[in-house]
């Protein structure tokens, strides 16, 4: 594992001195510090309106500290929805939806007590649409899985523990002109809406994928062979 990570953060502001403890709660993990290691990433989460904006440059000193990837190791992309659920607000229209919920977060959910950084998607736009779609029962596993991987999302990297915030040291901040990043923003999410829009499937296709009410039906875990041979696609 390497010992420290060059992360950016995305403001209308400029971060010296990142503080443990404020933030949203209902963030995609909750109340924290959202970072990446992508500096063009960065630019674009400054602009979310038509305001210039900083990306924030930082040294993660990562000795000691418990890190989580989701995208890696024992984690799936099922955990990674576990925790989105018991943070973030879902638009829960189905009588399907309701129980998807439940069940996910008592089968998928990791033991994060202790975790000081989580690295993951971040559903922005249309990514958090396509989490709502698969909870409702209206997209496969596979599709999920999928969409999770077009428009070059990249992932976040977020300090959540008062220890993390101990080892972020500032660097230096960019300006982020909105005329470029605030359209690039944009367009990444519409051509995540237009890739997923254009995959087309058979029927074939349709029998074989696994959607969340067979997930419950089955009472799958994180360890089913059927889910894995999905998701390591």
């Amino acid at each position: 594992m390497k010992q420290e990570m060059i992360i950016y953060h995305g403001s209308q502001q400029i971060v010296e001195v990142p503080k443990f403890g404020i933030g949203k709660e209902y963030n995609d993990y909750g109340r924290g510090f959202y970072c990446t290691e992508n500096i063009e990433l960065a630019k674009e989460w400054a602009c979310p309106i038509k305001n210039d904006g900083y990306s924030n440059k930082y040294r993660l000193k990562l000795h000691g500290l418990n890190v989580m990837h989701l995208t890696k190791g024992e984690f799936n992309i099922l955990n990674w929805l576990a925790i989105l659920l018991a943070h973030r607000r879902f638009d829960i229209d189905s009588p399907i939806g309701g129980n998807a919920r439940e069940f996910i977060l008592d089968r998928f959910m990791p033991d994060v007590a202790d975790v000081d950084v989580m690295i993951g998607y971040r559903a922005d736009d249309s990514y958090f649409s396509f989490a709502e779609d698969f909870v409702n029962n209206t997209i496969s596993l596979r599709d999920l899985n999928l969409a999770m991987r077009l428009g070059t999302l990249g992932e976040q990297v977020v300090l959540l523990s008062e220890r993390s915030f101990r080892e972020i040291e500032f660097i230096e901040y960019k300006a982020a002109d909105y005329r470029e990043y605030y359209y690039k923003r944009t367009e990444r999410d519409q051509n995540a809406r237009a890739a997923y829009k254009n995959r087309k499937k058979n029927l074939q296709q349709l029998m074989d994928d696994i959607f969340v009410l067979d997930i419950m039906r089955e009472d799958m875990k994180n360890d089913d062979p059927r889910l894995q041979s999905v998701i390591s696609e």
